[in-house]
C-alpha cells in the first residue's frame, strides 16, 4: 500500500516518515524540487503520474506574519496548490487527505470550537487555509480536511524547540498568557492521518472536516512551564505571565484556539492524545541531540 506525500521537512511530514513503516505503508515524499507549490499544475500532474492508493498535502507556507505581506506566495501554497491536488485526486477517485489549521476562526468567545462553527480569519495565512480547505472541498472527490494546532516535534521550527533554546540562556521569559489551544504532537497528527487514509483504502472513509488537537488545552505560559518541567535543564527559568498587548507581532493571533475534536473520535474512532505524554518523548529526543 503506498501513500503519496506532498512535504518532506515539515513537522508532520518527517513523522508520517516515520509512522508509515509501522503499519507497512510505502510512503512517496515529494520534495520541492519534484512538485514545487508554488506551481499547483505541477503538482497535479504528480497526482495524475502516482500510483498511490491515496494522498497527503502535508506542505504549507506557515510563517504566520510574513503571510501579511507575501499573500500572492501564501495563496498558491495554501490554496490554489491544495485545490489543484484535489481535483487531480478527485479525477482519479483517490482520497485526499489535508492538513488545515486553527487559524481559520476568529478565536473569540472561550468554547472550543467544533467543525460547523463560522470561520472569519484575522489574517492572510488563515484566510489563505481557509481557502484551501474550500477548494478542497469543492473538488467533490474523497477527502479528509483535517485541523490542528499548536503543532510541536522535535523537528523544525516550533515552540518547544524556542523554549528550550531561550531557557537554556535567560533566567526569566515573558511568555503570552491570554491566549489558550491545543498544544499537538506531529506524530499524533501523522499517527492520524495513516489511520484515516487506510480506512479509506478499506472502504471506511469518511469525507469532511474533522478537527485533532491535543488535551488538555492549556495558555502558551501553561505550555512554557510544562516545557521547561520536562526539561533537565539544571536551573529552570522563571515564566512571566504577560498579555498579548505586550507582545505585538504583525498578524493578530486567535486569543482561543481550544478545538472540539468529538468527530474525529464519533467517526474514526481517534481520541484526543495527551500532549503532555507527546512533550516528554519530544523534549528527550531534543536533548539527547544536544
Amino acid at each position: 500500500m503506498k501513500a503519496l506525500v506532498f512535504g518532506t521537512t515539515g513537522q508532520v511530514a518527517i513523522e508520517l516518515g516515520r509512522a508509515a513503516p509501522l503499519v507497512g505503508l510505502t510512503l512517496i515524499q515529494l520534495s520541492r524540487d519534484r512538485a514545487d507549490l508554488t506551481a499547483p499544475e505541477a503538482c497535479a500532474a504528480a497526482i495524475a503520474a502516482t500510483d498511490a492508493d491515496f494522498i497527503i498535502n502535508a506542505a504549507a507556507y506557515t510563517a504566520v506574519d510574513a503571510a501579511e505581506t507575501d499573500h500572492a506566495t501564501a495563496q498558491a501554497v495554501n490554496a490554489d496548490a491544495p485545490g489543484a491536488m484535489a481535483r487531480a485526486a478527485a479525477a482519479r477517485g483517490l482520497p485526499f487527505l489535508h492538513v488545515s489549521t486553527d487559524y481559520v476562526f476568529d478565536g473569540s468567545g472561550t468554547r472550543p470550537w467544533s467543525e460547523d462553527d463560522p470561520v472569519a480569519p484575522l489574517g492572510v495565512y488563515g484566510a489563505t487555509k481557509l481557502e484551501g480547505e474550500r477548494q478542497v472541498a469543492a473538488a467533490g472527490g474523497p477527502h479528509v480536511i483535517l485541523r490542528t494546532a499548536w503543532v510541536f516535534s522535535a523537528h523544525g521550527k516550533n515552540f518547544v524547540k524556542t523554549m528550550l533554546r531561550l531557557g537554556s540562556e535567560r533566567e526569566s521569559l515573558s511568555v503570552v498568557d491570554d491566549q489558550r489551544g491545543s498544544p499537538t504532537p506531529a506524530h499524533e497528527i501523522a499517527r492520524a492521518l495513516v489511520a484515516i487514509g487506510l480506512a479509506f483504502v478499506e472502504g471506511r472513509g469518511a469525507s469532511g472536516i474533522f478537527h485533532f488537537g491535543g488535551k488538555p488545552d492549556c495558555s502558551w505560559a501553561d505550555f512554557a512551564e510544562a516545557v521547561f518541567a520536562a526539561s533537565t535543564l539544571p536551573k529552570k527559568p522563571v515564566v512571566r505571565r504577560i498579555p498579548t498587548s505586550a507582545y505585538p507581532t504583525p498578524a493578530q493571533r486567535p486569543g482561543n484556539s481550544v478545538l472540539n475534536c468529538d468527530r474525529i473520535r464519533a467517526v474514526y474512532g481517534i481520541g484526543q492524545p495527551d500532549w503532555r505524554t507527546g512533550l516528554k518523548t519530544v523534549v528527550s529526543e531534543l536533548e539527547a541531540k544536544a
